[in-house]
């Protein structure tokens, strides 16, 4: 399997990303697997996104946004 390599830059918006989708789901007091089956998403990709090894793509940003009943933007706030 190929490593993909994320540039600093982009690495500091996965970690804001990843922080928000941990501390919304929490207080949802929602598991990673119910966050995974409510958004349509594989659960390991919850576990990425929240580990901040996944660059996400909108579709995925706006997918978890609906399942936390939040609006997106919130996902991307510092």
């Amino acid at each position: 399997m190929a490593k993909h390599v994320i540039r600093r830059r982009d690495q500091n918006a996965i970690n804001i990303m990843a922080k928000n989708v941990r501390k919304y789901r929490k207080e949802k007091k929602l598991t990673m697997l119910a966050l995974a089956n409510i958004a349509n998403l594989d659960y390991a990709q919850i576990g990425r996104i929240e580990r901040g090894l996944s660059n996400s793509t909108i579709s995925t940003i706006f997918s978890i946004a609906a399942a936390l009943d939040i609006n997106p933007v919130q996902l991307l706030e510092r």
